[in-house]
């Protein structure tokens, strides 16, 4: 497998994936640089197939008119998303990218549309759902506390611990983490009711 993380401007990450045999590739939030993830496509030869969207926020979405008018490629977000795409998908649904399986885990809480995305059970991609030592937010348009702590407790944390955690956006010092660290260090994540979750949320978020 061929695994890229970018580091956007503003502070985002957009994620490359691709079956280094068929050479087929996704780009994952396309942020502010489109024309770095274009350099590494042509870099490495690889055919965009889909252009997935973990939310839909600006800030991750800005570069896909332009990688797809390029590239090809078709656009991918949740059925709820605002956003026009090709392909909406929804819990449980699978991309397959020449042997790769990219899970689609339903994650709402950030916006109402947020998905995580699962690489082979190995990789999460975890747009703003998630990030390395604290959650996204949810204190802008279509966020919901409530729904981020089930989201998170009732689907991400019941992943295996081993699996890799690659969020939307840097912060802490890391670019990424695995389920098992954000168990034991992610202060949000000690919460054992929803009412000790917010609490936490609201000193994490400071």
């Amino acid at each position: 497998m061929f695994f890229k993380q970018l580091r956007m401007r503003g502070g985002n990450f957009s994620y490359v994936v691709a079956d280094e045999n068929t050479k087929e590739a996704v780009v994952v939030d396309p942020g502010f640089d489109s024309d770095e993830i274009g350099s590494l496509l042509s870099q490495e030869n690889l055919k965009l197939v889909y252009i997935i969207n973990t939310h839909d926020h600006v800030d991750h979405v800005v570069g896909e008119d332009a990688l797809k008018q390029r590239f090809g490629g078709k656009t991918v977000s949740h059925k709820l998303s605002n956003l026009t795409a090709d392909i909406r998908v929804d819990e449980g649904d699978v991309l397959q990218l020449g042997n790769i399986r990219i899970g689609v885990i339903y994650t709402p809480g950030h916006t109402v549309d947020s998905v995580c995305f699962l690489v082979d059970g190995k990789k999460l991609l975890a747009g703003d759902t998630l990030l390395v030592g604290r959650v996204g937010r949810t204190t802008m348009d279509g966020g919901d506390l409530r729904s981020l702590f089930e989201s998170l407790f009732s689907k991400i944390l019941k992943l295996a611990d081993d699996v890799e955690l690659y969020p939307g956006h840097e912060h802490g010092g890391k670019a990424s983490s695995t389920l098992g660290e954000e168990k034991r260090a992610n202060r949000a994540l000690q919460a054992r009711s929803y009412e000790e979750f917010v609490e936490l949320v609201g000193q994490s978020l400071t």
